[in-house]
Formats: C-alpha cells, structure tokens, sequence
C-alpha cells in the first residue's frame, strides 16, 4: 500500500513537470513569434499613407498621389485625432501621465483584470486533472481540443452578435453568467467520486465560454478617442488582463487538491461579482452620457459652433463624445 502511494505520488510529480515543461516551450515559441511579428510590423508598417516608399514597398511606395489625398481624407472623416499623432511619433512621460490618469478608461481596466479568472485555473490544471482522472498523455492532449474549438466558436460568436445588436456591456456579461452552473458543479460534486467523463463533459463546457476579450479590446478603443489614448490604454489594459492570470496561479492551492472546493468557491462567487462589475460599468458610461447630454442640449447651435471651432478639450473629454456601452 505504501509503495502505491509512493508510486502515485511520483507519477503525478512526473505528470506536473511535464506539464510545466510543455507550457514552459509553448510560452517560448510565442514569445519568438511575437518578437518576430513585431520586427516585421515596424518595417512593414509605414508612418502614414504618404510615407510608404522604402526598400520594402519600393521607391514609387504603394499609392499614387491621388490613392495618398482619398485615403488621407477617409481617415480624418472617420477619425479627426488621427490627424494629431502618426506611428513613429514616441509618448512622451506627460502624454503617459495623462493617458494613463483618464478615469473614464479605468472600469475597463478593472474588467481586465477580473473577467477571466474564474476560467483561469481550471484551463491551467486541465491537463494535470485529467491525468488524475486516470487518462493516458496522449488522451489528455487530445481530449484539451474539443474546449479550443468550442471556445474560438463561441467567442466569434459573440463578437458578431455585438457588432449586430451594438451592444457591449450585456454581451461580455455572458461569459460570467455562462461559467456559473458549471463551477457551481465543481463546487458540489466529489470529482473523485464522479463519473470521469462527466467531470470531463463539465470542464470542456467550462471552458468553450464566448470569450469577450476581443470585445473588450474594441471597446477601449472606442472609449479612448485619440491616437495617444488609444496606444496606451490598449497596453494598459493588456497589462491588467496579463496581470490577471498571476492571480489565477495562486486561486487553487495544493492543499485544497483535488477537488479544490475552496478554489472552485472563489471563483464561483468572483464571477457572480463581476456581473456586478459589468453592471456597474454600464451604469456609468450611461451616467456620463447623459450628463454631457444636458450640457449639449443646453448650448445654442452657436455656442455649440463656437465650442467645436475653439475647444481644447481632447479625445473623450469632448462634449459631443459618447461612451461606448
């Protein structure tokens, strides 16, 4: 009895350095592609529209002088910042402290760093969790693909129902609302106890939830407003969402294994919380709309002329700038 303990105990230590080691070269290799597409990126992309002659697009560069006036035009139309800023200009310490003290921007922020975590851990473990199970590597591996398909499915899904309907707040929202019969599941049930492929049915729909990141992303842009605002806000929320999966290393613990009760509690109230956070968010943007909507109605079409024409204030600090929500 004491070697079958001894040697379960060495099989699962041999199973989690596997698992680290195979994670350890799947961060490797997207760390090279992402240094590579980035070396790419900055020679391939050019300052402007009138600044494409190189030794990549040729000396002719890729428009006509007619192409370069239409494009130009088209992008200050859609977009009046992109006028103020082109891609080789740096941010500057000041334009930092001030993209970054945008208040408005920060409940996007803390969205970043929450809306994933009660999907984290259980994706993380899923490999080491199956094997506890009682499946082979080879089925681990192959029983990990069903959730990846579902879930790029699912999240292009949902993208497109947003960009139908115009709706961001509610359709991110899912996701929690998605996750939490499931890890109320986890909760209860003894997965040790359980029927394997059940507990394996569970944590594949667990995970196949309509990931509203790339949502979230749109929506920073779209909140943001200026080119400046726009570069750091996108890395700064980026940082929030990378930030996130610290925490999501530390929810399940080895002394709570292999259940992880505490664990799958914690990440069960944190996503009925962040519907809460969502809603808040909502609540707030509208909140800020319509105050800018009473400053608006209020002016004459004069003064509204005379503001525009003469106005200092940038990106979503402008009056007739609306949150998107």
């Amino acid at each position: 009895m004491r070697w079958s303990q001894d040697g379960a105990t060495q099989n699962r230590s041999h199973a989690s350095r596997q698992l680290s080691s195979n994670l350890g070269e799947a961060d490797g290799l997207q760390g090279l592609l992402t240094l590579l597409i980035g070396i790419a990126a900055f020679a391939l992309m050019p300052p402007s529209p009138c600044q494409t002659a190189n030794w990549i697009g040729g000396k002719k560069g890729w428009f006509t002088p007619r192409e370069e006036e239409i494009i130009v035009n088209r992008v200050i139309r859609e977009d009046p910042s992109k006028g103020q800023m082109h891609n080789r200009q740096p941010v500057t310490p000041k334009l930092l402290f001030k993209s970054l003290s945008d208040f408005d921007l920060w409940p996007l922020y803390f969205i970043g760093l929450l809306f994933q975590i009660p999907t984290n851990p259980p994706q993380q473990c899923l490999t080491l969790t199956l094997r506890r199970l009682g499946y082979g590597t080879f089925q681990s591996n192959q029983l990990a693909i069903p959730w990846n398909v579902l879930h790029i499915g699912s999240m292009l899904a949902l993208v497109y129902s947003a960009e139908i309907f115009g709706e961001l707040t509610f359709h991110s929202t899912i996701a929690q609302i998605w996750s939490i019969p499931f890890l109320a599941y986890l909760v209860i049930v003894d997965v040790t106890e359980a029927n394997r492929w059940v507990i394996w049915g569970v944590i594949t729909l667990l995970l196949s939830f309509p990931n509203p990141h790339p949502i979230q992303v749109g929506w920073n842009s779209r909140n943001s407003n200026t080119v400046r605002s726009r570069t750091v806000s996108a890395a700064t929320y980026n940082m929030f969402v990378q930030a996130s999966g610290i925490i999501s290393s530390n929810v399940y613990q080895k002394g709570d294994a292999p259940n992880y009760r505490k664990g799958n509690k914690a990440l069960l109230g944190l996503a009925v919380g962040n519907i809460g956070v969502y809603a808040l968010t909502k609540v707030y943007y509208v909140w800020r709309n319509k105050s800018r909507d009473r400053t608006w109605d209020a002016m004459s079409t004069a003064d509204r002329v005379r503001y525009l024409e003469t106005t200092t204030d940038e990106g979503n600090k402008r009056l007739d700038f609306r949150f998107a929500h």
